[in-house]
């Protein structure tokens, strides 16, 4: 059974894989690896590719043949003579239950990080963020948490929960430079933060602060 329906979908709409490359905005081998299964079709693709096709994102999805389930989306007995009751159908991932990873890359001055354009990827949502609107994850990029946080780790955010004294915090400033530091303190005037290595307290002018998040989790690389 292929690992999902790109393919299909592709040749009903009599489009070569560059055309929908084209579409799509990425290239002909890229759709030819995520047709294979060598590439993951993540919910991110998944809404790029329908949109393009002119179908819905679930389409995408492979079928299955024991798609209908009795009552209660478990199989029915087996008929006589089977070899083996088949086991329960799992649905489909839903949307809610993933949140996107952003991604930066290092810049600057402090180690200052610049967020991507969009998500790069997406994930099962943590215990920690169970319930949360707008959470999302991001890469930890470059040394200065050491030993805090490590290059690589991702981090789990909630960007409604008030940061406490020693908190891991993202902040995003009005520039759109990105830090992941420790938080210290909040005044009326000025955000203060400890970085690990080099060691060292920063300030910043609340006015060039357009965004504090908590960091409630993490995991390793």
């Amino acid at each position: 059974m292929t690992s999902n329906r790109l393919r299909e979908f592709r040749e009903q709409a009599s489009l070569s894989m560059q055309a929908l490359a084209t579409r799509v905005g990425t290239t002909a081998p890229q759709i030819n690896k995520l047709e294979k299964g060598e590439r993951r079709l993540t919910l991110d693709w998944m809404t790029r590719l329908a949109t393009a096709l002119g179908i819905e994102a679930k389409d995408l999805l492979p079928p299955t043949a024991e798609s209908h389930l009795a009552v209660g989306g478990v199989m029915p007995p087996p008929s006589m003579g089977s070899e083996a009751a088949p086991g329960p159908i799992l649905p489909a991932r839903d949307p809610r239950d993933l949140i996107p990873v952003r991604s930066a890359a290092r810049g600057g001055e402090e180690q200052e990080m610049f967020l991507e354009d969009g998500p790069i990827d997406y994930i099962a949502r943590p215990h920690s963020l169970l319930h949360v609107r707008d959470a999302y994850s991001i890469y930890m990029i470059g040394e200065s948490m050491i030993p805090r946080f490590r290059p690589g780790q991702l981090l789990h955010v909630n960007p409604y929960k008030p940061p406490q004294v020693g908190a891991g915090v993202v902040v995003t400033k009005t520039n759109n430079v990105v830090l992941i530091k420790e938080f210290v303190r909040r005044t009326e005037t000025t955000l203060l933060l400890k970085q690990y290595n080099p060691a060292a307290e920063l300030k910043y002018p609340l006015g060039e602060v357009r965004d504090l998040h908590t960091v409630v989790g993490l995991d390793e690389p």
